[in-house]
């Protein structure tokens, strides 16, 4: 079946939504469309956190690097620390910081992506994507 949509892809796809990011969370920009909320900046930071994840190289170097070097020297200062301790802690700055929503959509998509490449749930649903993008592709 012909699509009249070309393929979007998982790096297209990130893409697009790192750049509603960016232009959602600008303030007094004049357009037609409101900014984000709070709630919607996080929630699209986490796809596009998991599309970057399910791209594939070169974006998976991040969360391959930051699992071996940057956890090991964690673990070895404080030992028995783990991703989802680092992650729940990135989680409480972004409650209580007051952060703009800007910050939230950077920090979001880096904690969502690095996250998403650790085979938790996150995992699985960066692996959708990836499945999603690939059947439209046909």
């Amino acid at each position: 079946m012909e699509s009249v949509l070309p393929p979007l892809g998982t790096v297209g796809f990130a893409v697009f939504l790192t750049a509603v990011l960016i232009f959602g969370t600008k303030e007094n920009s004049g357009g037609k469309a409101k900014p984000l909320g709070w709630w919607w900046v996080l929630a699209i930071s986490l796809l596009a956190g998991a599309s970057y994840a399910a791209a594939g190289w070169p974006f998976d170097l991040v969360p391959k690097l930051l699992m071996g070097d940057v956890l090991g020297v964690v673990d070895a200062v404080l030992p028995g620390l783990s991703l989802p301790a680092l992650g729940l802690t990135l989680m409480a700055v972004l409650a209580w910081m007051g952060l703009t929503r800007r910050q939230v959509a950077v920090i979001g998509i880096f904690l969502f992506y690095v996250l998403a490449g650790s085979d938790g749930t996150l995992g699985v649903l960066a692996e959708r994507i990836h499945e999603v993008a690939q059947d439209l592709a046909k």
